[in-house]
């Protein structure tokens, strides 16, 4: 494969990258590495939702355009199905695989059990997965500091908050959503320790819908509004736009997540009421591990992405954010003491 100069992370905001259509496809797999398969580039598998969450997903695909434009290969992402299997997402890792696609990478910890056998199938592949820690010697875990970015956008609540209530919504009961409460709710806290934080988790199980219902995210966003939040940060995927409908429509602030969702066209609407997003660089990972593999040294093991590599942040390009007393600089305070270590945010 050629190879490029240098490898860089890349900084948050390649999620705003324009998104077009690209086609994928494939039959299962009953063999492992063999000869016969095309050299292809970047595949990615989605999590639940899809894409055109507007969020996670999306963040994912737009690493995918990144990389395929910069290096001019094939590239494929394939939609998840209603109530599949661990089973069936093997056979689409290694149905990727076989077909020459490489990097191939699983959009969410869902893939863990299904990356783990794949990737011992197809050594000569080399597999990502974002969000879990899958051991493997073809394997690259892109993790997050989700925590960091949702301290930050803890201190931005706690400092817009006129009623000194603010909200939590969380997609599904995880331990990687507990990461993004924990964070929230220490960034209130240290900010200003007479706000109250209402948190609300979706469902118990993703099969539920917990990242794929923005009913259930309006509804949950309603309930809080109800109890005097009037900013809410949703950690929920697709769910989450609901919450941010529901806000809107109340006049209270929201807080997106993983992409910079004041940004997004299908948010448009209610843009003026996204205050922040706490941004989460899935496609800057996701293009990070196919320039190693182009650049013939594919990364393996755990790569993380914090808040000193620009992995994770908050966005400020809602014009209002300025505008609110004393906001930008306890932001900027934050992340000074955050990178210095100063701050030891929490994940539980």
């Amino acid at each position: 494969m050629r190879r490029i100069s240098k490898l860089t992370r890349v900084a948050v905001g390649v999620a705003s990258i324009a998104l077009a259509a690209t086609a994928c496809g494939g039959t299962s797999s009953d063999g492992g590495d063999s000869g016969d398969k095309q050299d292809l580039g970047l595949a990615i598998a989605y999590d639940i939702g899809g894409k055109g969450d507007q969020s996670f997903n999306d963040a994912a695909y737009a690493g995918l355009q990144k990389a395929q434009k910069e290096f001019g290969y094939k590239t494929a992402d394939i939609e998840p199905t209603e109530g599949e299997t661990d089973a069936d997402k093997q056979q689409r890792l290694e149905t990727l695989a076989k077909q020459g696609y490489n990097p191939v990478i699983g959009v969410g910890f869902a893939y863990g059990p299904a990356m783990e056998a794949a990737s011992k199938k197809y050594p000569d592949t080399t597999f990502g997965i974002v969000d879990s820690v899958v051991e493997g010697k073809n394997v690259a875990s892109l993790v997050f500091a989700e925590q960091e970015a949702s301290y930050l956008a803890g201190v931005a609540a706690a400092k817009a908050t006129k009623s000194n209530t603010v909200g939590f919504v969380g997609g599904v009961d995880v331990p990687l959503i507990h990461k993004f409460e924990a964070g929230y709710k220490q960034g209130v806290a240290d900010t200003n320790a007479k706000v109250k934080v209402i948190s609300q988790y979706l469902t118990q199980t993703a099969e539920e819908g917990g990242f794929s219902s923005p009913d259930k995210g309006k509804a949950a966003a309603e309930g809080q509004i109800e109890k005097g939040a009037d900013v809410i940060y949703a950690a929920a995927g697709l769910s989450g736009q609901g919450v941010i409908e529901a806000a809107s429509k109340a006049g209270v602030w929201a807080i997106g997540v993983d992409s910079d969702q004041y940004k997004q066209e299908a948010l448009a609407a209610y843009k003026g009421k996204i205050l922040t997003s706490a941004l989460k660089d899935v496609g800057g990972a996701v293009y990070t591990l196919a320039a190693s593999v182009q650049d013939g040294k594919p990364l393996t093991g755990v790569q993380t992405f914090d808040l000193k590599v620009n992995g994770v942040g908050l966005s400020e390009s809602n014009p209002e954010f300025a505008k609110i007393a004393g906001l930008t600089e306890a932001v900027a305070a934050a992340k000074e003491g955050i990178t210095s270590g100063q701050i030891k945010v929490k994940t539980e």
